[in-house]
């Protein structure tokens, strides 16, 4: 406790003007060992608890008017989601809302309709016990054996790995093909649907835009490009009473996942921000449509909090 105290009042003088923003995935009910780097309940509980004793958990959108006024509190940190999970709304809502703390979910429309993101259903594929010999003919491959989950978390993400950066319809393509093969039935959705979407904004948390399909922007054309970002944000507005605010870059690596082409799109379709996967702080002079933001991959409470500080006083 007192080693909390006695950071959390250092770093007060240290990150005047600073913001820190998380970023996160999905938060399970349970741990899933296919998914290990994603928090259980318990888990992100703790690290709520955290940031509200220790930090001054704020939206974004009152975050970046605290930046542009220089009002920003010390220990200023916002909480966001990529994607669009139903354990967004059942999981880590419950908990941030019991806390008081804000939080905004970025989501890819296309998902809302039913079909799970293509990683996730790469993971199922791989992760399930009645494939013991995973098929590869749609990649032009040899079979490869499947053992435990070791094993079958270090395959998800060799394949993973190989096809992220394929435009979005051909990795459709190639795991439609990859069920097919190996006879698997597509497991139980896991993306909101309009109706939970919604549920979500009338709980308070703010909702973002990121793209419809989730490609990599940059290896798509600046008209793709335009189409994929545009038109997320208008089908969110179609289903919100509210202009959708924010952006966030899929995977979000400047010069890998987005360039300055996709900023300036962001810009001219009329996102007040964007985030990226750039890690870092945010600060006054920090380009809006490049917020920084970091993932805290920590699992005990005090290499957790170390890593917030180490974030907000760059190093």
């Amino acid at each position: 406790m007192l080693i909390h105290q006695l950071l959390s009042s250092a770093n007060k003088i240290l990150n005047k003007g600073k913001l820190s923003i998380l970023i996160y995935h999905q938060v399970f009910t349970e741990r899933d060992p296919m998914r290990a780097s994603e928090p259980d309940a318990a888990t992100f509980r703790w690290q709520m608890e955290l940031v509200k004793k220790y930090f001054h958990p704020l939206s974004i959108s009152a975050a970046l008017v605290h930046l542009e006024q220089n009002t920003l509190p010390s220990n200023a940190v916002c909480i966001t989601f990529d994607d669009g999970y139903i354990n967004n709304l059942e999981v880590a809502t419950p908990i941030l809302k019991e806390l008081d703390i804000p939080a905004t979910v970025y989501v890819a429309t296309a998902f809302s309709l039913g079909e799970n993101m293509w990683n996730d259903r790469l993971i199922d594929l791989v992760s399930a016990n009645e494939v013991s010999t995973l098929t590869l003919k749609a990649l032009k491959e040899a079979p490869i054996e499947l053992g435990d989950i070791q094993n079958r978390v270090a395959v998800a993400h060799q394949l993973i790995k190989k096809i992220k950066y394929l435009p979005f319809e051909q990795r459709k393509i190639l795991i439609d093909t990859l069920y097919l093969e190996n006879k698997i039935s597509e497991r139980p959705r896991k993306m909101m649907s309009v109706q939970q979407i919604q549920q979500l904004q009338q709980l308070g948390i703010e909702i973002g835009a990121h793209t419809v399909d989730h490609p990599i922007l940059k290896v798509m054309d600046k008209t793709e490009q335009l189409a994929q970002m545009q038109q997320s944000k208008q089908a969110l507005e179609k289903i919100l009473p509210h202009r959708v605010k924010g952006f966030a870059y899929p995977n979000g690596k400047v010069d890998v996942d987005y360039d300055f082409t996709t900023r300036s799109l962001a810009e001219e379709i009329g996102f007040d921000y964007a985030v990226s996967t750039n890690w870092g702080i945010s600060s006054k002079r920090t380009d809006k449509f490049q917020l920084n933001r970091f993932t805290p991959w920590d699992k005990t409470p005090l290499k957790f909090h170390l890593r917030l500080i180490r974030n907000l006083i760059g190093l």
